[in-house]
């Protein structure tokens, strides 16, 4: 007896030896992937949105009250968060993304292992997916948050659905939560099929039902009590945060809706890889309906699994279409093949097919990975030569690492930060109280200017037009917010002057170029 207790717990020593070594692969590779996506180049509306966002929360002011936002505020205050620790600088910014590209990949890894996947694979799925989520963009951005809450939301609910534990229920509803406070979408469509979901599993599975329904009620309520909580202690109007990111972007959404393409190459095409680890579990269904094995409750919850599976991820798909962004879904294909191998190898384990699986893995996570971490589709890079980017740290010391090459410029990347040094040294001789409206959102902190822009950021869809319906309450916030910082001096840098020709009239102001990126515009006559 003794030697095989002996050898029982050396095995499991060893087993969890080896978990722990996976899981700190996984914890560099989150990191490594992402930190070399993440200093290679930028899109200035996109790369730049969130380091703005968490400065102005470093400096007391409050999305929704202090600036206008159609985003959702999580990014902003967990920029501030890792500001606050790790000092205002590139490095603080890439740590914020990497941290939810590990909390991704780390809790993948643990759903395949509580599924039952050998720990090999869930390694392999949950590495690919490190590889395949923030990575293609680097930085924080709000449509990555808010698909990688929902995901996990998702990950919460098939343990849910599979192991029936009340810590599971409780963080389905949080984490949803906390995707729709990242974007709206696509919380909002998954929220729909959640709760179909747990109905139909109330009804055809016996569960414990009103403790089942207690845990998922408190983790529910908790997210609306502290948000209420937040926006009492920081005096955010109810009807502001209502107004900006309810109704204005469900105006948007709406008419974005209508003029959706439902073309084959934009619904099927774009998405092969997706579809193609989905046609495992096809194969799994019609094997389970064939053979009548649906009645055992085991096989039941199996069910379960695979359809949510499918319909969430045509959520994400129909999420991704409607935002009209570049894909960042990629990631949920080891997610999909992870499940597929683990029940073709349940129900039919032909290893013809675990084969095509792992094919299918390697080539779209070698795929995307060159498409998006190398070549930055995401960021709107096309043929673009890396080699040629400088140090971004001569533009200033917090953005050391990176190395600056935009789309607009990626022919002359020095010019353009010649030109950004003139503005920035003109902009901190200026003693006067001032704002910047610019895509170079970084400029606000580089100058140490405490003022802010009353909107988070400017672009078609950020900001009403005047033909729209919420464009007067819009404006009437616009210029209380300039009012309320006593501005003289606003400076547009890029093509931004465009958002101001509505707000007053033009000819109390008084412009000056200082380049030809940049305005300077004195703004002090206008708002009396």
């Amino acid at each position: 007896m003794q030697p095989k207790k002996l050898t029982q717990n050396l095995n499991k020593i060893f087993y969890k030896s080896t978990i722990y070594l996976y899981i700190v692969l996984i914890f560099i590779s989150s990191i490594f992937f992402n930190f070399y996506s993440g200093y290679r180049g930028v899109f200035p509306i996109d790369s730049f949105l969130i380091y703005d966002a968490g400065y102005k929360v470093l400096n007391g002011f409050h999305p929704f009250k202090d600036y206008w936002s159609i985003t959702g505020p999580v990014l902003d205050y967990l920029q501030y968060f890792f500001f606050k620790i790790f000092g205002v600088n590139w490095f603080s910014y890439l740590l914020h993304s990497s941290t939810v590209n590990i909390a991704v990949s780390i809790i993948l890894f643990y759903f395949f292992l509580i599924v039952g996947l050998d720990k090999i694979y869930c390694f392999l799925y949950a590495f690919c997916c490190s590889i395949l989520a923030y990575p293609t963009a680097g930085t924080p951005f709000m449509d990555h948050h808010a698909v990688f809450f929902s995901f996990i939301s998702i990950i919460f609910l098939l343990l849910a659905l599979k192991e029936n534990k009340d810590k599971f229920w409780f963080f389905v509803p949080i984490f949803l939560f906390i995707s729709f406070l990242s974007k709206q979408i696509p919380s909002a469509y998954l929220l729909f099929l959640f709760f179909f979901t747990v109905l139909i599993f109330i009804y055809i599975i016996p569960v414990k039902k009103f403790r089942f329904l207690f845990f998922l009620f408190l983790g529910s309520i908790i997210p609306f009590i502290t948000l209420f909580i937040f926006f009492l202690v920081n005096e955010i109007p109810l009807e502001n945060f209502l107004l900006q990111y309810i109704f204005f972007p469900y105006e948007i959404g709406a008419e974005r809706n209508l003029k959706i393409d439902l073309g084959l190459n934009n619904i099927l095409y774009k998405y092969k890889f997706i579809y193609f680890s989905l046609i495992p579990l096809s194969i799994v269904l019609y094997k389970v309906i064939k053979k009548k094995l649906y009645k055992k409750l085991e096989v039941k919850k199996d069910l379960f699994i695979i359809l949510l599976t499918c319909l969430s991820v045509l959520v994400f798909i129909y999420a991704q279409i409607l935002t009209k962004n570049q894909i960042l879904i990629f990631f949920l294909i080891p997610f999909c093949l992870g499940i597929s191998h683990f029940y073709i190898r349940k129900y039919y384990n032909k290893k013809i097919i675990i084969n095509f699986i792992l094919v299918v893995l390697i080539l779209s996570t070698f795929k995307f990975h060159l498409r998006f971490n190398e070549n930055k589709k995401f960021m709107e890079f096309r043929n673009t030569n890396f080699d040629l980017a400088v140090q971004a740290e001569i533009l200033d010391d917090s953005m050391k690492g990176l190395n600056w090459i935009t789309p607009k410029y990626q022919n002359k990347p020095s010019y353009e930060i010649n030109l950004l040094n003139e503005i920035k040294k003109k902009i901190i001789l200026d003693k006067t109280r001032k704002v910047i409206i610019s895509d170079y959102q970084i400029l606000p902190s580089i100058t140490a200017t405490r003022n802010i822009a009353p909107n988070k950021w400017f672009d078609e869809l950020s900001v009403p037009d005047k033909n729209d319906k919420f464009f007067h309450q819009y404006k009437k916030f616009f210029i209380a917010k300039l009012s309320q910082q006593s501005i003289e001096t606003v400076y547009v840098v890029g093509n931004k002057e465009l958002y101001l020709k509505d707000m007053f009239n033009q000819e109390c102001s008084k412009k000056n170029r200082i380049n030809e990126i940049a305005l300077k515009i004195n703004i002090k006559n206008c708002l009396n």
